[in-house]
């Protein structure tokens, strides 16, 4: 084994070098008469064949260094249908590279049977973002975690007699080296890397193992080394990376995962690696019961101009389209809707301004391309704040330059090269020509955009019934263990729900003789959830968290004298993403006690219980069309028990927008249309804002049918159903925000053969607007041109000084088109007009409705 990796490392290292060498000899010549080539290649990037190599400034691809701007889009989170939408946004965004994971829990659900259908089809996938001319990356793991059911390792592994999860244990290395090889030879047979002439330039073997591998001692260090000699010896022709790992062995790269790894990246581990941005998290994943969480996206695009200013030659945006956790797929408490706020929401629309303020930036680093990938590194310290990154190629004109304000609050000037910049807080300004400022981090000049969802005018005529599921006691399901099972082994993640049974006999004497005494059960559980049931009355709920998932369910029950019937429906919300020892974590209820009784506290933890597993519902299939046939459906009147199946049924939605429903009035469950799920809902895990984490869960249209869709909702606690809503999604409301001091917009500027230039004879600043899909501005619904107005798009207020001709200004320009140009000119807004505050900078704010 050692003599074998030591020849792969050895082949590695000759072909980066000469690769190396073939590039800084072609250098000048090939790449100095190239522009029009170049340009056509960012339009279209495609590999020619032959191995994919790297040196100290980037990945090396068809024989040249490349900038890559790649985006997350996970195949499992979307459907078929919307993938080329998604990956052709992604391209319209500026990527040249699509990054996934590889999940082998739904690729291998049960040992040895394998599923590539539908949404979990990687071949077809990967065959897309070549269809659209784009790189791939492909992260293999196979530990993945990714806010995904278990990191994505399948539940049969954690069965396997003896294994140790992500360590130098044979068992685990024996099936995942089983896996790895499985996925490679599905790829190479379907020619999808590089040198095959494919798209995936670029491949992940584990995950920040860093984070765990101290847990793991000397079998840890043992095991992350042979990863990545297995990973080496699939003989793939493209590099390997590991994230998060500073001491990956050669030939793999060490690349960073964070927000900031322009300044928190300590660089790869050796001088001839590129360095590598694998997750750039684009916001935060949400679990029930979190409050919104925003990342601003001029925080982003200083991140990224930060890492391209010192030496990064990839970033990859995690996540640029989140999508939706179908089914029973979300990790640990994890929401249906994953990373939202990306670039590309949840239903695939652009949320701007952040979609298109990064769409600027990754053009603004284009235009500095040639500089940035051949050009010498230099910085110069302007202030304890200020400085200025740069890279010049000598004896001739090429030349980008990052002039930086690291001050969080107070803006700065600097003076470089004979010219004075102006540097709002926190901002980078880029150079691509050292002199010329076509792109400011902070200053957004993209236009922004609101979400709106509104109700469908066809698809909400729902007249609901249900089925109770019927709750089980000791006689239905009988004693077969001395204690309560543990919930994870019993569950094997066939469903989230699990019985447990038992009977408590008490005599006259045992129960409380005052009014105002009454007996207690406690339950105490190591995770996820659990609803108590005594003699068939529904009793109660408990629930831990994300970062604490035990929990003590303490109800007051109604006790009779002779034999009680105590039921409990404990629940996993997905299992455990991440950590050390995964295959160690449990669940379920570990401690029953009754207190309050007169003969004392009584535990009932060993009095012999029942165990099922799953609801009737499910094992009827309720949630088909066939299968709901098979139980009686009652009208609904008022609020219904707990544990509830409710089924309508509605029309599609009008038109062809994104579709969601809003599960106002309801509580915990899951969702099903046409006997598709689309995920847990839990309406009534308030956030500390007092509101439920996610209110609205995406239907994708494929599976919609024209008229007469099934719709079965699971609740567990007493609910009304009759407040759900259809509704359509739209970004169809538009504005923009800038201000005088706003530099142009970056597309103002091109390079062609070599010459940086700009397209026009005049360059202003502008407020442009588009409007998504052929649609055209059917109203201005705010203008102002003055002070800043109060709010943000969808809600702007006017400031106190405003021109009376703003929106009349606004109009003229936009009114019936599909886009629409307004430039910042106090000509046009303050001609013959008294300027009622000429002593500030002024703002021009628009908002407008687009329509069809």
């Amino acid at each position: 084994m050692a003599v074998s990796i030591s020849r792969l490392l050895l082949i590695s290292l000759i072909s980066i070098v000469i690769s190396a060498a073939i590039v800084h000899a072609k250098g000048h010549g090939h790449h100095g008469h190239g522009g029009k080539h170049l340009h056509h290649q960012n339009r279209n990037q495609s590999v020619q064949g032959g191995p994919v190599t790297y040196d100290g400034r980037s990945l090396i691809i068809n024989g040249k260094r490349e900038l890559l701007f790649s985006g997350a889009i996970h195949y499992t989170r979307s459907t078929p249908e919307m993938w080329p939408y998604l990956i052709k946004k992604a391209k319209h965004g500026g990527l040249n590279m699509i990054e996934t994971y590889v999940f082998w829990n739904i690729h291998e659900p049960v040992q040895g049977q394998y599923n590539f259908e539908g949404n979990y089809d990687l071949v077809r996938f990967i065959k897309l973002v070549q269809e659209h001319g784009m790189y791939a990356t492909i992260r293999l793991g196979p530990f993945i975690q990714a806010e995904w059911n278990h990191g994505g390792l399948p539940y049969w592994l954690r069965e396997v007699p003896g294994i140790i999860f992500r360590s130098d244990n044979k068992a685990f290395k024996y099936h995942m080296e089983k896996y790895v090889q499985l996925i490679v030879n599905k790829l190479k047979e379907a020619k999808l890397f590089a040198p095959q002439g494919g798209p995936i330039v670029l491949a992940q073997i584990e995950n920040e193992y860093n984070m765990v591998q101290l847990a793991y001692r000397e079998l840890g260090s043992s095991y992350m080394r042979w990863a990545a000699a297995m990973a080496v010896q699939q003989n793939i022709g493209v590099p390997w990376i590991m994230c998060k790992q500073k001491d990956a062995p050669d030939p793999v790269i060490n690349t960073c995962n964070g927000r900031q790894c322009g300044d928190t990246f300590m660089g790869p581990n050796k001088p001839y690696k590129p360095t590598l941005w694998t997750e750039n998290w684009t916001a935060q994943y949400r679990v029930f019961g979190d409050p919104p969480s925003q990342r601003p996206v001029d925080d982003i695009a200083f991140a990224v101009a930060r890492f391209f200013s010192k030496k990064g030659s990839l970033t990859n945006y995690y996540m640029y389209h989140g999508g939706t956790n179908f089914g029973r797929t979300s990790a640990i408490f994890t929401t249906t809707r994953y990373y939202d706020e990306a670039p590309l929401d949840e239903y695939g629309l652009r949320r701007d301004p952040k979609w298109s303020h990064l769409k600027d930036l990754h053009k603004a680093l284009r235009l500095s391309r040639k500089a940035l990938l051949w050009g010498v590194p230099g910085v110069q310290k302007m202030s304890a704040n200020t400085e200025v990154y740069f890279y010049e190629m000598p004896a001739t004109n090429i030349c980008a330059a990052f002039l930086t304000n690291n001050n969080l609050t107070t803006e700065a000037t600097v003076s470089w090269r004979g010219q004075d910049y102006y540097l709002p807080p926190h901002s980078i300004s880029i150079l691509p020509d050292c002199k010329t400022v076509v792109f400011n981090t902070q200053t957004i000049v993209a236009q922004h955009n609101s979400r709106n969802f509104v109700r469908s005018t066809v698809a909400n005529n729902l007249k609901w019934k249900k089925y109770a599921e019927p709750i089980p006691t000791s006689l239905q399901v009988p004693v077969n263990n001395p204690t309560p099972l543990e919930l994870y082994t019993l569950l094997k993640d066939s469903s989230d729900y699990a019985w447990y049974t038992t009977s408590l006999a008490l005599n006259p004497q045992d129960l409380p003789r005052k009014a105002s005494i009454q007996p207690v059960l406690r339950i105490a559980s190591l995770g996820h959830a659990l609803h108590l049931f005594v003699n068939g009355e529904y009793i109660g709920f408990g629930h831990g968290s994300h970062d604490e998932k035990s929990f003590v369910l303490e109800k007051p029950v109604h006790f009779k004298a002779g034999v009680n019937q105590i039921t409990l429906l404990a629940m996993t919300l997905g299992l455990p993403d991440g950590g050390a020892y995964m295959e160690h974590r449990y669940a379920g209820p570990n401690l029953i006690i009754v207190l309050g009784l007169n003969t004392g506290t009584l535990d009932i933890t060993k009095n012999g219980w029942g165990h099922q597993v799953g609801l009737n519902g499910e094992k009827l299939q309720v949630f088909t069309e066939e299968g709901s046939k098979q139980v009686q459906w009652d009208k609904t009147k008022g609020s219904a028990q707990g544990l509830t199946w409710y089924k309508t049924y509605f029309d599609a939605p009008e038109g062809n927008k994104p579709v969601a429903i809003r599960m106002t009035g309801m509580g915990k469950g899951m969702i099903w249309v046409n006997g598709r799920s689309i995920g847990r809902h839990w309406m009534s895990f308030l956030s500390p804002l007092g509101e439920p984490t996610q209110s609205e869960y995406h239907i994708p249209r494929s599976f919609i049918k024209p008229t007469q869709n099934t719709l079965v909702v699971l609740e567990e606690q007493p609910a009304k159903p009759k407040h759900i809503e259809i509704l359509t999604v739209n970004r169809d409301t538009i504005c923009s925000f800038i201000t005088e001091y706003h530099p142009p917009n970056v597309k103002s500027w091109a390079r062609q053969d070599s010459v940086f230039r700009p397209v026009s004879d005049v360059i202003r600043s502008s407020a442009d607007i588009k409007c998504p899909n052929k649609r055209k501005v059917v109203a201005v619904e705010f203008a102002s041109f003055g002070d800043p107005p109060a709010g943000y798009c969808g809600s702007y207020v006017l400031g106190k000084c405003n021109s009376p001709v703003s929106k009349e200004v606004v109009e003229q320009h936009c009114l019936g088109k599909s886009s629409c140009s307004v430039p910042i000119n106090r000509n046009l807004f303050l001609k013959n007009i008294t300027d009622g505050c000429p002593d500030i900078k002024k703002t021009l704010a628009i908002q407008v409705k687009c329509a069809i």
